[in-house]
């Protein structure tokens, strides 16, 4: 398969700029995640925990009945891991009830779900194919839906949403062969030509593109007399002449998932289906994901729903030694680890999922904290599944049927979850941008100073502002409320476990958070975009400690609510716990670790110093040739890079 043609040869200075205009640059709202990197610790903004209006919920609840008795009758997710295509009959009926429509406007035929309640439908539908939870949310979260809500005009939602509702499945291409998370080197092209444009490209790991009626395309558009240019997102109808699907694209997981490559020959498309204005793409495709990222976290709940109950069910009864292997302590603390870090992630997602519901909140923190978070505990507690099952979990489950046993699909799961770690975002990705927002209210006051391109005069305005801002702000990360044992007596009523000194340790522990990512700042100055080990580690805490407020949050509204009070206590305080010990763990890891070895190592595997130790082995994959640049894993989801500075 032949690249992109003109693939733009990009700066690392440029590839920033691009990124960074992307970026949404306001803070127009308050944001829990925000402040929690920053040391302020606002429980304030979660708690008490936000509530779905009465009609929302009722609406919502008689959906995923109606959902869960289709699932149950007619979703076979075993013939789809066998034939590794989701049945016609299945999408015809998901059209039916109303599937495709569960985020559009009832106005438009859809069902108007909230954003609580589609997470939940995700979550029901993925329990049973995870290939069919991604057709939805890829056509939904990221799909046409979503960009026309947030940027179409009138007339684009009054022609394409019914339809969308409906009967249309849509795709969201972005990645190319060449081009993964770096969009300043993006080659596919939109020419203008009169009221039209002419897009010519190829585009890679498409999820839906093999069925997609219509699609989101993200196209270099030149700059030229009365064109802005640069990249802009366009509606395309997949039957377009010049549309081309050239490879149904087969993966580790998620067999049925309908992902390809597309290919644009010359490919007409008015201008009446440009979303936004020319050059508003990338900035089109963030906005679109604050919110669209939490469908891969609420299926990663369903999975570890799952995941509890197969454990607690084989458990039970699976004897060795003379009793339940439950009761032996190293398979109990792998059901724990299981069941209370479940409670934590249903925890992040609904409570992420309501503040976008409510508006009230800038969530994008949230959001990608959600899915870099579920992603990668989701991949724990599948691991640790297939560790319980032993053989069984190894064991496929169409093998586990033939000889007579219940077709647990343990390795399935583990192999669908995955691609999470790298959809819309692969970790190190979401470790960047979040880091990137966890850090902006330093570089605001203080970024000309690490920039190289400003003046001595604008260094040292920036140095007087960031002196004013650090005078103010450096006190508060010495003391809090985190040392005051009374001050969240809500988290302790009588006869329930004391969730208020988790509470208590997350803003104490924000604080430190705040310090020690204002030391790295003061140490590594411009050179911190670098530091990406010590980066992720600081989201990783961040994460750590959004989840345990979250999941003292809705211990308390459970509580509050008179719905298993008392057990929700007992797991929030046990996910608190084993979150205590991964972020010490990491703070230790902050400062001592091997990241100028690694960096030693790199090169010399890269210059072949190493090249003794792969003697031994024969390479099955080719003649090594390679196509430059390539992001591993299907990554049309991806988000894009945004560098620190």
């Amino acid at each position: 398969m032949s690249g992109p043609h003109h693939q733009p040869k990009v700066s690392e200075r440029e590839a920033r700029q691009v990124a960074e205009a992307a970026r949404e640059q306001d803070w127009r709202k308050p944001s829990f995640a925000k402040e929690l990197f920053l040391g302020r610790f606002r429980l304030d903004l979660i708690h008490p925990h936000p509530m779905p209006a009465t009609e929302q919920a009722q609406r919502g609840e008689e959906f995923l009945a109606k959902l869960r008795d289709f699932c149950e009758t007619k979703i076979d997710g075993a013939l789809i891991e066998r034939e590794a295509r989701i049945p016609d009959a299945v999408i015809d009926g998901l059209k039916e009830i109303g599937a495709l429509g569960m985020k559009i406007d009832t106005k438009y035929g859809g069902l108007g779900l909230t954003q609580v309640y589609y997470n939940k439908a995700l979550a029901l539908v993925g329990s049973v194919s995870p290939a069919v939870g991604a057709l939805l949310s890829a056509h939904q979260s990221i799909g046409l839906p979503q960009p026309l809500k947030q940027f179409g005009t009138p007339e684009q939602k009054e022609t394409y949403l019914p339809r969308l509702a409906r009967t249309d499945i849509s795709a969201f291409l972005l990645t190319e062969p060449d081009v993964g998370s770096d969009p300043a080197r993006l080659a596919t092209t939109a020419v203008p030509d009169g009221d039209e444009y002419v897009i010519d490209g190829v585009k890679l790991w498409t999820t839906n593109g093999v069925v997609a009626d219509l699609m989101v395309v993200m196209a270099r558009v030149p700059k030229s007399e009365g064109h802005k240019g640069g990249i802009t997102a366009f509606i395309v109808e997949a039957g377009s002449e010049g549309v081309t699907v050239e490879n149904r694209n087969s993966f580790m997981g998620l067999r049925g998932l309908e992902n390809g490559v597309t290919r644009f020959h010359r490919v007409r498309v008015p201008a009446a289906n440009r979303i936004g204005p020319e050059g508003a793409g990338l900035k089109i495709a963030l906005t679109t994901l604050n919110t669209g990222r939490l469908s891969l976290p609420a299926m990663c709940v369903g999975a570890g729903k799952w995941c509890l109950k197969i454990a607690r069910e084989w458990t039970s009864v699976r004897e060795q030694w003379g009793k339940p292997v439950a009761h032996h302590e190293a398979v109990g603390a792998k059901i724990s680890f299981i069941a209370a870090t479940t409670f934590a992630l249903e925890a992040v997602v609904d409570l992420s999922s309501q503040m976008a519901d409510e508006d009230r909140n800038d969530i994008r923190i949230e959001a990608a904290l959600a899915k870099l978070y579920g992603s990668e505990m989701a991949w724990l507690i599948a691991d640790e599944l297939v560790q319980i099952r032993g053989g069984r979990g190894y064991e496929t489950a169409e093998s586990l049927a033939a000889r007579g046993e219940r077709a647990v699909p343990a390795e399935q799961l583990l192999r669908d979850l995955r691609i999470n770690r790298i959809f819309e975002g692969s970790t190190e990705i979401m470790h960047l941008l979040i880091a990137r927002e966890a850090v902006d209210a330093h570089l605001a006051v203080a970024g000309d100073i690490i920039d190289p391109d400003k003046t001595l005069g604008d260094k040292a305005k920036a140095g007087a502002r960031a002196g004013v801002f650090y005078a103010r702000w450096l006190p508060k990360l010495v003391a809090g409320p985190g040392r005051l044992p009374l001050s969240y007596g809500d988290f302790h009523p009588a006869g329930h476990t004391d969730l208020s000194t988790h509470l208590r340790y997350v803003e104490r522990t924000s604080r430190k958070l705040a310090r020690s990512t204002f030391y790295a700042m003061s140490r590594w100055q411009g050179r911190m975009e670098t530091k990406q080990g010590f980066l992720g580690r600081i989201v990783d805490i961040g994460a750590e400690l959004f989840a345990m407020s979250a999941a003292c949050v809705r211990a308390e509204l459970l509580r509050s609510t008179g719905d298993h009070g008392r057990e929700a206590y007992q797991l929030a305080d046990a996910f608190c716990r084993q979150s205590r010990i991964r972020v010490e763990e990491l703070f230790g890891r902050l400062w001592t670790n091997t990241d100028d070895l690694d960096r030693t190592v790199v090169k010399g595997v890269l210059s072949g110093t190493y090249t003794w130790l792969e003697e031994g082995i024969l390479d099955p994959s080719g003649d090594g040739a390679w196509i430059a640049d390539a992001t591993p894993g299907p990554s049309d989801r991806e988000n894009v890079h945004r560098p620190i500075r």
